[in-house]
């Protein structure tokens, strides 16, 4: 068995094994084995990861290679500290031309008068929200973790670290949208400071302009929390949050921006500028990296140029992947309206194999998905949720559309119902990736050579 079969066979068998395997190589090993041990480990998930495996993990994308290079450019050494021209440190005329152009090329993708690229995460753009516009103890309404929500508007994410009150946001677990006149009730009730509209199952757009004439009535600020809808939102392919009414957007800057990991968060008024800058530096942002500026700033052109094409083809694909699964006969969310108007469907599989056993066993034939929770799930069901969350993104900016998002059912029904060796369609799975390892949707290679077709579901 070769190094990489025993270390796949030890991640299968639990982490425990993992650690025990490193801990062990660790302590014997002479300093250029440790590193050519890590090279070694990076080039294996290159090829497995990045060509042999579809990816339908919603959280992640492919960048294209020059939003790579700068990521390992010059500047990947530097340093800066400050605002743009007010820097603590010397030798900064060129990163500050660089963080001068990202910040104009992000309020573009987002119709915003002010935007801030420093946030090493979108974790941390929520930090920022909570710390500008809330106090300990106020009270926000954000949407539980079973409807869609995520830990960074809860109480064990960065509200419950600002001591927040945290009270359920009305859901309609059906139609999977907020219940306004629920809303309505919980907020006159509640009186919430801010009200956070943060989904990381996230299928349908929010009713923004009538949460925006409840806050105006009833004064708290509107937080809309786009961490996977980003580049949706950029491309001009799901909703304009500050348009429509929100006061503030933060958002993931990997997932569907499609850039380096991160965060950004954007917003318009004046006043909430002089709330929100002196938060992030020097609060939470001092010496970012500025090589992820620079490569945002890149992602942020393509985005301005690609977004469109590659957000309504990630959006048709993830149609035409729902209704192809729906055909094959799996149970999804949203069905009865098309699925989705987002990158994610959500299969449920809370009749049959849960979420967390259908992950595994696909991952064994080289599609990559998550386990994620259910409307219907319980706080127990955790860590064996009722279903799986699949994103079209990456598949989408390889080039993938109608006929792939075909065969990737297929796959599904061949893995999860007829139960077919996962090893045999991993076979299948390699030899069809060979076929799909451009990056599109960026300068160097353009548009794929198949346009987008809205599928007929």
């Amino acid at each position: 068995m070769g190094q990489g079969q025993e270390v796949m066979a030890a991640y299968l068998a639990g982490g425990d094994d993992i650690v025990r395997m490193a801990r062990g190589f660790a302590a014997n090993a002479s300093p250029l084995a440790k590193e050519n041990r890590v090279l070694d480990v990076i080039g294996r998930n290159a090829q497995w990861r990045g060509r042999e495996c579809l990816n339908l993990i919603a959280p992640e994308a492919l960048m294209s290679p020059t939003v790579r290079r700068a990521l390992s450019s010059e500047f990947s050494q530097r340093a800066a500290e400050g605002e743009i021209g007010d820097r603590w440190f010397a030798g900064q005329a060129y990163i500050d031309e660089l963080e001068a152009l990202c910040v104009e090329y992000l309020k573009q993708c987002f119709n915003a008068n002010y935007a801030d690229h420093r946030l090493v995460s979108g974790m941390v753009a929520n930090i920022a929200v909570y710390t500008a516009f809330t106090q300990p103890g106020d009270t926000i309404l954000s949407i539980a973790q079973p409807l869609g929500g995520h830990s960074s508007n809860r109480d064990d994410g960065p509200a419950g670290i600002r001591g927040l009150r945290v009270v359920d946001l009305p859901m309609d677990p059906v139609e999977l949208v907020v219940d306004v006149e629920g809303f309505r009730r919980a907020a006159e009730r509640e009186r919430p400071r801010l009200v956070a509209l943060g989904a990381s199952m996230t299928l349908f757009p929010f009713p923004l302009e009538a949460l925006r004439r409840i806050a105006d009535e009833l004064r708290f600020i509107l937080y809309f929390d786009g961490a996977h809808q980003a580049g949706l939102c950029a491309g001009g392919r799901f909703q304009a949050p500050l348009a429509e009414g929100a006061d503030v957007l933060t958002g993931s800057t990997g997932k569907t921006f499609s850039g380096p990991q991160g965060g950004v968060i954007a917003y318009s008024k004046p006043e909430h500028d002089r709330m929100i800058r002196p938060v992030i530096f020097p609060a939470v942002a001092a010496t970012h990296q500025v090589n992820r500026v620079a490569a945002l700033a890149i992602a942020a052109a393509e985005m301005l140029e690609f977004g469109r094409s590659y957000m309504g083809q990630i959006v048709t694909n993830a149609r035409a992947l729902g209704w192809a699964l729906a055909q094959r006969g799996f149970t999804l969310l949203g069905a009865h309206k098309g699925f989705t108007d987002t990158h994610q469907v959500i299969l449920d599989l809370s009749r049959g194999m849960r979420g967390y056993e259908a992950a595994r066993l696909l991952e064994r034939a080289n599609i990559i998905a998550n386990k994620n929770l259910l409307p219907g799930d319980r706080p127990a069901d955790w860590a064996r949720p009722g279903g799986l969350r699949l994103g079209t993104t990456e598949v989408t900016r390889l080039g993938m559309g109608l006929a792939e998002m075909a065969r990737i059912a297929d796959w599904f029904h061949w893995v999860l119902v007829a139960r077919e060796a996962p090893e045999r369609v991993a076979a299948e799975v390699r030899a069809f990736r060979e076929d799909f390892q451009t990056v599109y949707y960026c300068f160097e290679n353009g548009l794929p050579p198949n346009g987008a077709v809205e599928p007929r579901c």
